[in-house]
């Protein structure tokens, strides 16, 4: 059994990494992508979006970390990624998942999805161009808004020789609906000898035992649902209940308090509260002491105002409030 925190690009940065992967319970962990257009990115690209790659490409708690590449050219993309590959990441992966409109325009990530040839080239070529010892991966979605195509398209990246695939059970059309089609990622597994991770939907420990019951995959990648209960890797992993204890919240506080500290360092004050928004937004899910937090935070918008509140939230100690952030 593996799990697996998910790429979310716009959400699970280095920074909200660190933090999750904290909490224990992960095999590996995944980049946002990398976009790869007209040229061999330097190695700073990379570093920028994966400061890890610095520390042997793992979090500070020491998870793998593998990076994502997206992109339609299959000879630039083996070339990036064998640039890539020189900083030694835990695998490289490919995106074929990203539903958002501006990367589809652009042909990357789902909208690839129509065409299970290019998507063959692609991980060919990659494969070829990356040492045997890092693993080659992929993410897919079942197809751009019928799942037909998701069983063409699986055997196109075996074809091509990645090492495992992981499919997210939704369609680009379904986007992110609250539902997804496990019976379709069973469909999958039943066509390819790959490797295969099951993804979309798990926000609980039901949820994780429903997914593999439906698609007969043991691995499991978590994305909103890691995001929205940070200890929902380790209650998987200690076969516990899905409630979340006034212990629990403990805890999560305690992360917070590291992620507003890291975020802080990484974006102008500014920026700062939308990104403790945006977490805060998802833990309201699993945490109804989040809501409280969510709404005293919601009118700020500099992180001398969240530094001040966290302190009189008792999330932050008054030391942390004391060495201050420029407003």
């Amino acid at each position: 059994m593996r799990l697996v925190l998910a790429p979310m690009e716009g959400l699970a940065d280095d920074v909200l990494r660190g933090v999750l992967t904290r909490a224990g319970g992960y095999d590996w962990c995944v980049t946002e992508f990398i976009r790869v257009t007209d040229s061999v990115l330097p190695h700073r690209s990379y570093t920028r979006l994966s400061p890890e790659l610095a520390r042997g490409a793992r979090t500070e708690a020491g998870t793998p970390v593998r990076v994502q590449l997206l992109g339609n050219d299959p000879e630039l993309l083996a070339a990036n990624a064998a640039h890539l590959a020189r900083l030694a990441p835990h695998g490289i992966d490919l995106n074929f998942g990203c539903p958002t409109p501006l990367v589809n325009r652009h042909r990357g990530g789902a909208a690839l999805l129509a065409e299970p040839e290019l998507m063959q080239r692609i991980a060919g070529a990659v494969r070829a161009a990356v040492p045997a010892a890092i693993p080659v991966t992929a993410k897919m979605r079942l197809g751009i808004d019928d799942p037909a195509i998701a069983l063409a398209c699986a055997q196109a990246l075996e074809a091509g020789g990645i090492d495992e695939l992981t499919v997210h059970a939704r369609t680009r059309a379904d986007g992110y609906k609250p539902f997804a089609r496990w019976e379709w990622v069973a469909r999958i597994r039943e066509a390819v000898r790959l490797p295969l991770i099951a993804n979309g939907e798990v926000w609980t420990v039901a949820d994780w035992q429903s997914i593999r019951a439906v698609t007969g995959c043991t691995d499991v990648m978590l994305g909103r649902g890691a995001v929205a209960d940070p200890l929902l890797v380790r209650r998987i992993r200690a076969g516990a209940g899905d409630g979340c204890s006034a212990e629990d919240w403990h805890e999560v506080k305690a992360m917070i308090a590291e992620f507003w500290r890291r975020v802080q360092d990484k974006v102008q004050p500014a920026q700062s509260p939308g990104r403790l928004k945006q977490w805060l937004i998802l833990l309201q899910r699993r945490y109804p002491q989040a809501q409280g937090l969510f709404r005293a935070v919601r009118e700020t918008r500099r992180g001398a105002e969240v530094t001040a509140l966290l302190e009189r939230q008792g999330i932050l100690p008054a030391a942390c409030a004391a060495a201050g952030v420029a407003a």
